[in-house]
C-alpha cells in the first residue's frame, strides 16, 4: 500500500465514524432523548406582581392632611379611602385614580366632607391677639369635589405623586343673622335670613403626598 493511501483510509475512518454516532442517536428511545432535553439548562423570567395593598399620605388645598388606605387591583388604577384634618375640624375622603402607563401621567377625581368646626382659632393665629371671635367662624366645614392631572412617580414600593386641577367646593354659613347683628349694633337696619346660605365656589387645587405599597 503507498504512502498516498493512508489520508484517505484516515477519512474514511473518520466518515464512518460520524454515521455511526448518528446512527446511534437516532435509535435512541424517545423517553432517552426527553431526559436529555429537560436536563437542558433553561432561562425562565418570573414576573413578581405589583403590591395592591398601601399606605397613602399626602397634603394640599382643599383637602388638608390627609390619610388614605389604597388598594390597587391593576397597574393602571387605584383606589383610596381615608381621613383629614384641615386645622379645624376632621373630615373623611375617597377617591380614584388612573394611570394609562402604570406611573407618569395621570387623572384622578376625588370627594371630601368636613365635618363643623371652629375657627376662630386659627383666624387669631392667623390675624393677631387683637382678633374678636366671630359669629360664622363658630361652625365651619365644607364639601369638596377634586378633578386633578397630575404625574407619579414610582410603580412598586413607593410612589410619589404631584397633582394638580380645579376644585368645587360648598359650604353652609351658620350662624350668619348673629354675626350681623353683633356689627349693626344700635342701627336700626335689620337684616336677616331665613336659612343658613350656602356658598359654592371653584377654584384653582393642588396636592402632593407619597404611597408606600406593603402587600
Amino acid at each position: 500500500m503507498g504512502k498516498n493511501s493512508l489520508p484517505r483510509i484516515a477519512f474514511a475512518v473518520a466518515l464512518l465514524g460520524g454515521v455511526t454516532a448518528q446512527a446511534a442517536t437516532a435509535g435512541q428511545p424517545d423517553e432517552q432523548v426527553a431526559a436529555q432535553v429537560s436536563q437542558a439548562p433553561l432561562e425562565q423570567k418570573v414576573e413578581h406582581r405589583l403590591p395592591v395593598l398601601g399606605l397613602m399620605v399626602g397634603a394640599g388645598v382643599p383637602d388638608g392632611a390627609t390619610g388614605s388606605a389604597v388598594f390597587r387591583p391593576f397597574s393602571w388604577v387605584r383606589g383610596e379611602a381615608g381621613l383629614s384634618y384641615n386645622m379645624i375640624s376632621k373630615g373623611v375622603r375617597a377617591g380614584a385614580t388612573l394611570l394609562p402607563f402604570g406611573s407618569g401621567p395621570s387623572g384622578t377625581l376625588e370627594a371630601g366632607h368636613y365635618f363643623n368646626g371652629n375657627a376662630n382659632g386659627i383666624a387669631r393665629s392667623i390675624a393677631g391677639a387683637g382678633f374678636h371671635d366671630s359669629a360664622i367662624l363658630q361652625s365651619v366645614g365644607y364639601d369638596y369635589v377634586n378633578a386633578h392631572l397630575g404625574l407619579d412617580f414610582g410603580t412598586r414600593r413607593v410612589v410619589f405623586f404631584l397633582h394638580g386641577g380645579m376644585s368645587y367646593i360648598r359650604a353652609t354659613v351658620h350662624n350668619v343673622n348673629e354675626q350681623i347683628a353683633s356689627s349693626t349694633g344700635t342701627s336700626n337696619t335689620t337684616v336677616s335670613f331665613n336659612q343658613d346660605p350656602t356658598v359654592r365656589v371653584v377654584t384653582p387645587s393642588a396636592k402632593l403626598g407619597f404611597i408606600f405599597y406593603i402587600w
